[in-house]
């Protein structure tokens, strides 16, 4: 095994949500994500309020500096300690939303499919690996055009014709390309509202959707609030949290 780093950092597209039980990182440049039990995770932690390596187990440590999760530096650089999140009775994904299987009841409108058409293109347009990048660039650079809050009424709305217009596409429509499309489509009318991608556990999975200003989630079940958010876009000042 070659010598490790003495120092490292985890950088800026790393977000990490602690369950406890289990330490979930995601990878905003490639969307990959890891998981960490808890000997691990104290691991991660430490290495976190500190910015060294020393203690973190060898192989640990050359598994996250492969994967892009930890990248050297030359003095210590502490990175933020992960999100602290109760986990959630376990669903099984038997209370997520039936997106997909029931036909939204809303008109199909010409944005709506742009606005999809546009997410859809834009995950083509280059290596799967680096199609999350992609998608929360153009989030961002939506998030800056826009006039004032959408209401709970028309970020609904917005998501229901994405959903809509998803029915009749060829190709993956799922919570990701909705929501991204929503954005797209809200921000045509200069309307904003926070992107929000977010891990629930037991079983370990991801959602992506929108909120209204107040924090309410658009055209969500109930379960989707049992997700923690590892990155939100848009709305409160626009910034990136």
């Amino acid at each position: 095994m070659a010598d490790l780093p003495e120092f490292a950092s985890a950088p800026g597209y790393v977000r990490s949500v602690d369950f406890e039980h289990v330490l979930v990182l995601l990878d905003y440049r490639t969307g990959r994500v890891q998981c960490l039990l808890p000997a691990a995770a104290a691991l991660w932690h430490e290495a976190a309020a500190t910015g060294r390596l020393d203690a973190m187990e060898p192989t640990l440590a050359t598994r996250l500096l492969d994967a892009g999760l930890l990248v050297p530096t030359t003095a210590p650089t502490p990175w933020p300690l992960p999100v602290s999140a109760r986990a959630p009775l376990a669903s099984w994904g038997g209370t997520e939303h039936t997106a997909g299987t029931t036909r939204p009841g809303v008109a199909c409108s010409p944005t709506a499919v742009a606005a999809l058409g546009t997410v859809l293109g834009i995950k083509r347009a280059g290596t799967r690996h680096t199609a999350m990048h992609r998608l929360t660039t153009v989030i961002k650079h939506a998030a800056t055009a826009v006039r004032r809050p959408a209401t709970p009424t028309e970020a609904a709305l917005a998501v229901n014709a994405v959903r809509r217009a998803g029915w009749y596409s060829p190709t993956r429509t799922a919570c990701l390309e909705e929501s991204a499309a929503a954005v797209l489509l809200l921000a045509s009318r200069r309307l904003s509202v926070t992107w929000c991608h977010g891990v629930a556990p037991d079983p370990v999975r991801l959602h992506a959707w929108i909120q209204t200003e107040d924090g309410a989630p658009a055209a969500e079940p109930p379960s989707t609030l049992s997700f923690t958010p590892a990155l939100t876009i848009g709305a409160r000042h626009q910034r990136q949290h």
